[in-house]
């Protein structure tokens, strides 16, 4: 829907205030009431109320009654504000964000004082700290579980996942285009001896056929004008018996959203991405939505497994 120029500078007037950005990051994480949102930031109960009328007038954030507490949370806004929001809440980070989030874990423990810090976060763990618990040392715990033999990483940036499948892997081959990514990736695998990492094209991988056990392409699809070729490549270089590993976002509607992160396409559907997979020769073991984002705009995460035929 269009607006004119007054509509969109108040807008924009609408987030162009930190109080307000705080209570949206808080509010998106947990449904808070007043007094829990004063304690949580410091602020005046008649600031922090002025600022929730504000945001709610817009649609943003909405209310629920429980006895004689008013409950606030986020909403999944989808209009004009709720994608600028998006658009500025993926580069926000800040000590007092953090600050924030640490309090607000403190102030939830105290509506059950007989709870545990993982009972007072049930059902919403993912969405909390706690020191040591994160994906990456989770990883960490799982891998030594497994053996991934030659690897091949495609679109494999700056050398992350990399770095955890190295000591589990014969050796482990890394692609990416951009040459800044090449060399910080070099950089941290420098201790491995048997990773390599080279510049090139996932449409035209730089590398002989059949000479991979393990293929991940992870979030690179989005990338890509053209992905049954990535896919068609992805196959070229698998051996016989070989298994890949694909994770790339569901189809979406929010372009403005990810257009920061220089995507070229909307994701994909399951089914259309499974055929993609079996024209390229695989065989596609598994290809669904495994994740759904907890925070707006909910994108959804295809996690797909194909393998090529002995």
């Amino acid at each position: 829907m269009s607006m004119d120029i007054t509509e969109s500078a108040a807008v924009c007037r609408i987030l162009a205030d930190a109080t307000r950005q705080r209570l949206l990051l808080l509010l998106e994480a947990e449904e808070l009431s007043v007094a829990e949102l004063t304690d949580i930031t410091g602020l005046a109960q008649s600031r922090v109320s002025t600022h929730l009328g504000k945001l709610r007038d817009t649609g943003m954030v909405q209310d629920r009654r429980q006895g004689t507490t008013v409950f606030y949370s986020a909403t999944a806004h989808s209009g004009t504000i709720g994608r600028l929001w998006q658009a500025l809440r993926q580069d926000i980070s800040s000590e007092q964000i953090n600050s924030d989030r640490e309090r607000m874990a403190e102030v939830l423990r105290r509506r059950n004082p007989g709870l545990t810090w993982a009972e007072s976060v049930a059902g919403h763990m993912e969405l909390h700290y706690s020191p040591g618990r994160t994906w990456q040392a989770t990883a960490h715990a799982l891998l030594p579980l497994l053996a991934f033999g030659d690897v091949l990483d495609i679109a494999a940036g700056d050398g992350m996942l990399a770095a955890l499948l190295a000591p589990r892997s014969r050796s482990i081959t890394c692609v990416d285009f951009s040459a800044t990514l090449v060399e910080a990736g070099t950089q941290r695998l420098q201790d491995f001896a048997q990773a390599r990492y080279l510049q090139g094209d996932m449409h035209n991988l730089p590398l002989p056929d059949n000479g991979f056990d393990t293929v991940f392409l992870l979030h690179a699809l989005t990338y890509s004008a053209q992905p049954a070729q990535v896919l068609s490549e992805l196959a070229r270089v698998m051996r016989p018996g070989a298994r890949a590993i694909i994770s790339t976002l569901a189809r979406h509607t929010h372009e403005a959203t990810v257009a920061a992160f220089d995507h070229v396409n909307l994701g994909f559907e399951p089914a259309a991405l499974s055929q993609l997979i079996e024209e390229a020769g695989l065989i596609s073991e598994q290809c669904d939505v495994s994740l759904r984002e907890s925070q707006p705009p909910y994108f959804g995460v295809i996690t797909a497994v194909a393998s090529k035929p002995q």
